[in-house]
């Protein structure tokens, strides 16, 4: 059974199976049913399949046509479940994780992002979703310009007991292979006295998607700026380091300050495109990850949302 669920102008497609087969008898209707509606309504909710684990769900997002992609140039910590699967980020329990496209921080991106219910918590634990497209309209105009002028430049501290290690974000222990891969993407990079590594990218506000011509909010600026953090332990950071050291900051692309006021009006934009829905076991959430933005609500109980991601996209094209 095929239906939909919306919240402003944020909608997804539901589809209901009829009784819990394997997801592989499914996948030639599941197919047609993707490329109806993930590049229209931005995402396909996909319920009462037998989805039995994860290497069932590896499976049934590989046999959409893509190999799945390795978590490279992470930002959050999570961990490699099997091939082409990983946990969601793994960030304590009461925390909220704000709207985002998967990996908008860089030059290179999945279009396609895959999320399955292994584990359903026993309160919240949403993976609220808004569409980009209509948090981009409610920009105000000279916002969008002057973002569009100068770009988001995301500043990274790795290491330290803060953030990330350069070596995990990488994949290399190997200093001379991290400055070359810097300079093929067009990342600054600094090594501190203490081998501690500072990097700094501009990458653009908006993108256009590729196939429907659609242009998009994306980016993470909202998300990687101090004002982010938590207040108590954005002070904690702040009496331990100088602002330019924290794990992760953002700025225009020019090294200006983003204002408060330009921050909390991306905020609103995206918390009134927001759509909620409870996780069932078994769920299946496929989403184009331009058009459709997540996040993750704080919850209680264990919860275990796995993540695969496909079809490697970059802001010059197939990446």
């Amino acid at each position: 059974m095929v239906g939909s669920l919306a919240a402003g102008a944020t909608r997804i497609v539901t589809v209901q199976a009829a009784r819990p087969v394997p997801a592989s008898l499914r996948l030639d209707a599941l197919r047609r049913l993707a490329a109806c509606h993930v590049e229209t309504a931005g995402g396909l909710l996909i319920r009462g399949l037998d989805v039995a684990d994860a290497a069932a769900f590896h499976d049934l997002a590989r046999g959409f046509g893509h190999d799945l992609l390795t978590y490279e140039f992470g930002s959050t910590p999570r961990s490699r479940v099997g091939a082409g699967v990983y946990s969601s980020t793994e960030y304590p329990a009461h925390q909220w994780i704000p709207q985002h496209n998967e990996q908008s921080y860089t030059d290179r991106w999945a279009m396609r992002i895959w999320f399955f219910c292994d584990l359903a918590p026993t309160d919240r634990g949403e993976t609220p979703l808004a569409d980009a497209r209509a948090v981009l309209a409610r920009i105000d105009p000279a916002i969008r310009r002057r973002f569009a002028r100068h770009g988001v430049m995301y500043v990274r501290n790795y290491g330290g007991g803060l953030d990330l290690p350069w070596q995990d974000v990488f994949g290399t222990d190997d200093p001379a292979l991290v400055e070359r891969i810097c300079r093929s993407r067009g990342i600054a990079w600094d090594w501190q006295d203490d081998g501690r590594l500072r990097t700094r990218q501009v990458c653009p506000s908006e993108a256009v998607h590729p196939r429907t011509g659609e242009t998009v909010w994306f980016n993470q600026a909202h998300l990687f700026h101090v004002s982010a953090l938590e207040p108590d332990l954005r002070d904690t950071l702040l009496a331990v380091v100088d602002e330019e050291d924290l794990p992760r900051n953002a700025c225009y692309g020019d090294g200006s300050p983003i204002e408060d006021a330009v921050l909390d009006e991306i905020r609103a934009a995206y918390a009134a495109e927001m759509l909620c829905f409870p996780w069932m076991r078994g769920d299946v959430l496929m989403l184009d990850n331009m058009l459709m933005t997540h996040g993750r609500a704080p919850f209680s109980g264990p919860r275990r949302i796995l993540v695969a991601m496909a079809e490697p996209w970059g802001v010059t094209g197939p990446a």
